[in-house]
């Protein structure tokens, strides 16, 4: 079976199964290209070269005896560096934990092992998930991320490395987090998908906490049906995650029986950059065959204000002792040093008073939704930024962003895939963001979408070692 180094999982998985392609090639092509790549984009912290070619090996047997353990088994795969691996570093992206060890997996770990993937590398992030108030690309143990349709452009935070070896083709997929657009950001700027679950779909047993009511973690990877298969296998309760969805959860391949009904909130694309809003714009059109798409009114509430007071506040909390040893002074971005300083400022107060509003946002949210099957929007307001370039404005004119808000305030789950390019070849998205628990419903939209485009066939040119 013909493979290339962008071939889908679904037809990586095809050809393993059939006994077309080698698990262990396999695992020896992208752990050179990780080895010989990885450094051009500062995507990858640690490649996990002797721990893959034994998974790899043992899938291979599995396979040739017919004991084949489904879609994942055989398939390279990387973990950004907040899940926790044993005997291999787990540096949360910050200098001060280069060679720290956690002795224990993560559940997500255990999951995909347990699939059959081949854990291939540990990918860099920002340090601490932007946990310490960053600014700017450089905040990161291996340096800024780089983009790989353009590496003078970032890949976006903090799921950056996950972002940029998908993209490159460095693997076939990898897990990210979101707290507020981590999955969803480097997914535009690399045009990959990137799927963010219902908050609690998958366990976060061994990984790094950042905000505890409002982290997720999910797949980026070259496809929506992709994202559907990888999250079967990393979803599920976990008695280690008392948050985790009771149940388990099926990816349905099958598309939606009635005709979709999408909406997007008024004026969301209004202040996003204009190519970006282009392309938008020309998605919509492609989907009108497919859907019905109106345009609605959110109630009149501070969103943005009600999520980031969350998260300041639990992120003050999570990362207190870190901050109390000084170990924040040698982190790599200087605004780091002293950003968590502020967080610790905010009044219990103002994090109840959150709490409170949250309960009305997700009431406002679920009633405006109630109707339609998704909101639309663009996945970012930009596409990727200089590398060298401070990517969070705080000055008046500075673009908003109520649906990254209402959706990790909400705890709705998402997706982004590509839907164009701009003029000097940077990708840009569209995010189909759901209902609690509609993560079939947003797979279906997102699989149609690529069904009548051709924007997720596209790949960086520059990709040879």
């Amino acid at each position: 079976m013909k493979t290339s180094i962008f071939t889908p999982v679904s037809k990586l998985s095809e050809g393993i199964r059939k006994g077309r392609i080698s698990p262990v090639e396999l695992a020896e092509t992208f752990l050179n290209r990780l080895e010989g790549l990885g450094p051009r984009y500062n995507s990858v912290v640690t490649v996990t070269r002797r721990l893959a070619l034994k998974q790899a090996r043992r899938a291979e047997e599995e396979i040739e005896e017919g004991n084949y353990r489904g879609p994942l088994h055989g398939v390279p795969w990387g973990a950004k560096d907040l899940l926790s691996t044993r005997g291999i570093p787990t540096t949360w992206g910050a200098e001060p934990f280069r060679d720290r060890i956690i002795d224990a997996d993560a559940t997500v770990v255990v999951r995909l092992r347990d699939a059959g993937a081949v854990l291939c590398a540990k990918l860099a992030m920002i340090e601490f998930a932007g946990g310490m108030g960053y600014r700017q690309p450089n905040a990161c143990l291996t340096g800024p991320p780089r983009n790989p349709w353009n590496p003078d452009t970032w890949t976006g935070g903090s799921s950056s490395g996950s972002g940029a070896a998908v993209a490159a083709g460095l693997l076939p997929f990898a897990v990210g987090s979101e707290t507020w657009g981590s999955i969803l950001s480097p997914a535009n700027n690399c045009g990959v998908a990137g799927l963010r679950p219902t908050y609690g779909r998958v366990s976060r047993h061994g990984a790094m906490a950042l905000c505890w009511t409002l982290d997720k973690l999910g797949p980026l990877a070259q496809t929506a049906e992709d994202c559907g298969t990888i999250l079967q296998a990393i979803a599920g309760p976990d008695p280690e995650d008392p948050t985790t969805i009771p149940g388990a959860w099926r990816y349905n391949k099958r598309p939606l029986k009635r005709r979709p009904r999408l909406a997007v909130i008024k004026g969301v694309a209004d202040d996003a950059n204009p190519e970006v809003k282009d392309n938008f714009d020309d998605a919509l059109k492609t989907i009108r065959g497919y859907v019905d798409v109106e345009e609605i009114d959110l109630p009149d509430l501070p969103y943005e204000a009600i999520t980031r007071t969350i998260l300041n506040a639990e992120a003050a909390s999570a990362f207190e002792d870190l901050v109390d040893s000084g170990l924040t002074q040698r982190l790599t971005a200087p605004e780091d040093h002293w950003g968590p300083y502020a967080r610790t400022a905010l009044l219990a107060t103002d994090y109840l008073r959150a709490m409170r509003l949250r309960g009305k946002m997700v009431k406002a949210v679920t009633e405006a939704m109630e109707p339609f099957d998704a909101l639309v929007a663009p996945s970012a307001k930009k596409p990727a930024t200089p590398i060298g370039e401070e990517f969070r404005k705080v000055a008046p004119g500075a673009t908003r962003d109520v649906m990254g808000a209402v959706g990790n305030g909400c705890g709705l789950p998402a997706i982004s895939v590509p839907d164009g390019f701009t003029e000097v070849g940077l990708p840009t998205g569209i995010q189909f963001m759901g209902k609690p628990y509609e993560e079939n419903t947003i797979l279906a939209l997102a699989r149609a979408y690529q069904g009548l485009t051709d924007w997720h066939t596209r790949h960086p040119p520059d990709t040879q070692p």
